[in-house]
């Protein structure tokens, strides 16, 4: 499978398809339209989207999706006094997806992308923050939540947990459709169509429950059940981590074709870096409830700025003897998120932590170009002693 003049602390970091169309008298009440057929993705280099949807309102320059400010905290557990401390599981999140790009999102766990996962797809609503998806603000008169479910669907970790035990695969691929009125003939048709997408015959699988199933035609399942609403964006939430290699490949390789088949937009969490590297455009870095860095996978993967994504790459196993470390890339857990250290979070574990660190907090600034990185060695002219004294030219 594919990939299943410098400034010396910058050095240092790198060494530790076509669907048949169904009548439209079938879908009036969904409102619901044909995608574009074989879009291109939008690649590393940042090419623009060529062939829109139709149901694109901004251009292919304006983001699919625009988080800012995202929080999320969870109150603590409570003492005959009163509510303990809150948990600030998502601290401040900003960050953008473009249309028909794959952005990966990596980090240890607790660092928050799940949740960030979940208050995308509202099953847990922010604190603060807003959600803006193509132009428009989520919740508003323009954007109301049923509509904005019907254009971004998530895939979960956990295939078996996912599924309604009582219902076959082809009921709850249908369910969707059904429940935003389209007919049960039709929904049941749409729903053999996508299992075939995902390469389950409805004649041997359709009738099925989710037990006598195996890992990967479940989460084949959910990936058909997930399209069935023909949206826009897709939450990939540690969708393969479950499955075995081989049909993780399986797995990876069909996520790929179905998003240039039905021209999608993927945001893809996942803990394996080589999967992230094999899926994503760009890649997002989160650390203790924030973003770390983010920028072209190549970039961040390649030639990472913040000392923290350093860690997690030479982190990686390694079949060459002479990759060996003489000692851990990355040591001790994170902080406690009820209460986080002050200045830069990562100064606790950071090996090139200055005064500057523990007493400011660094904010995301660019490094190079469409790259991102809140760390003060990584940004020239912060303050830190061996950052570059000459801030980047805009």
């Amino acid at each position: 499978m594919g990939p299943d003049a410098q400034h010396p602390a910058h050095r240092d970091l790198r060494q530790p398809g076509r669907r048949g169309a169904p009548r439209r008298d079938d879908l009036h009440h969904l409102d619901l339209v044909q995608p574009a057929v074989g879009r291109p993705a939008l690649g590393h280099g940042g090419a623009p989207v060529t062939d829109l949807d139709p149901r694109d309102r901004g251009g292919p320059g304006q983001p699919l999706l625009t988080v800012d400010g995202l929080v999320k905290h969870f109150a603590g557990k409570g003492s005959l006094f009163g509510k303990g401390p809150a948990v600030r599981a998502v601290d401040g999140v900003d960050f953008s997806v473009m249309k028909g790009e794959t952005l990966g999102v990596v980090g240890e766990s607790g660092c928050g992308k799940s949740t960030t996962a979940r208050l995308l797809m509202q099953i847990s609503r922010q604190d603060k923050g807003d959600i803006v998806f193509d132009g428009e603000l989520l919740g508003s008169r323009a954007l109301d939540l049923k509509a904005y479910r019907r254009q971004v669907q998530m895939v979960f970790q956990d295939s078996y947990a996912s599924l309604n035990p009582r219902l076959t695969v082809e009921e709850s691929v249908a369910f969707g459709p059904k429940a935003h009125g389209l007919s049960s003939a039709a929904a049941l048709a749409r729903a053999h169509d996508l299992l075939r997408r995902v390469g389950l015959e409805p004649r041997r699988f359709g009738g099925r429950y989710p037990h006598e199933v195996s890992g990967g035609q479940r989460q084949r399942v959910n990936i058909a059940r997930a399209l069935a609403l023909e949206p826009r964006l897709l939450i990939l939430d540690e969708a393969v981590s479950a499955l075995d290699k081989s049909v993780e490949a399986q797995v990876l390789n069909l996520l790929t074709d179905l998003k240039q088949e039905f021209g999608l937009t993927y945001i893809f969490i996942s803990h394996d870096l080589n999967v992230v590297r094999f899926m994503s455009d760009r890649v997002m870095v989160m650390y203790l409830g924030r973003v770390a860095e983010i920028g072209p996978a190549d970039a961040i993967l390649g030639a990472p700025r913040h000392p923290y994504t350093a860690a997690l790459l030479a982190s990686q196993p390694s079949t060459d003897p002479e990759a060996r470390l003489d000692e851990a890339p990355l040591t001790g857990d994170p902080p406690n998120p009820i209460n986080p250290p002050p200045g830069c979070r990562f100064h606790t574990r950071c090996k090139f932590a200055a005064d500057v660190c523990r007493t400011r907090e660094p904010g995301l600034a660019a490094v190079a170009p469409a790259h991102l990185a809140a760390c003060h060695l990584a940004v020239p002219g912060s303050g830190h002693p061996d950052s570059s004294p000459v801030p980047m030219a805009a």
